[in-house]
């Protein structure tokens, strides 16, 4: 193993411990986790799939935060598993605070019809954070 990989893992396992109510009792699942994340952040995470039009752009996830709510967008042509993990990808940036600048928001309005884009204070999409940010949420997955 690469020492950039063992670094990688130590942070994201502090990161993890940061976090450790997360896990609740019986069996994993991303919808519980999820829950008890918005509740620790005292933000609700509201989780939706990608209107086709986006997945079609190339997009099969994203993270959108509002002042109040999170927002986490998932490819919905593909198997129950594969969403799961692109919402725990997700929940990686989240975990990690990654930030990013907003390229515009004409996408926004398309994809929210019903949220001002002057509202969104962060959005995290495939093609808008760095590799470094890009590998600890794919490991924290």
């Amino acid at each position: 193993m690469l020492y950039g990989d063992m670094a990688l893992r130590r942070r994201c396992r502090a990161v993890l411990r940061a976090h450790h109510g997360l896990h609740a009792p019986g069996a994993f699942s991303v919808d519980a986790l999820c829950e008890r994340l918005g509740e620790q952040r005292r933000r609700p995470i509201h989780l939706h799939a990608l209107p086709l039009h986006q997945i079609r752009a190339g997009a099969c996830g994203l993270w959108l935060s509002t002042a109040t709510d999170d927002h986490i967008f998932y490819e919905q042509r593909t198997t129950r598993a594969h969403q799961e993990h692109i919402v725990l990808h997700e929940v990686g940036h989240m975990l990690f605070d990654h930030h990013t600048v907003d390229e515009g928001d004409g996408w926004i309005t398309a994809l929210l019809t019903d949220l001002d884009p002057r509202a969104v204070r962060r959005i995290l999409a495939r093609s808008h954070y760095s590799t470094g940010q890009e590998r600890e949420a794919e490991m924290t997955a």
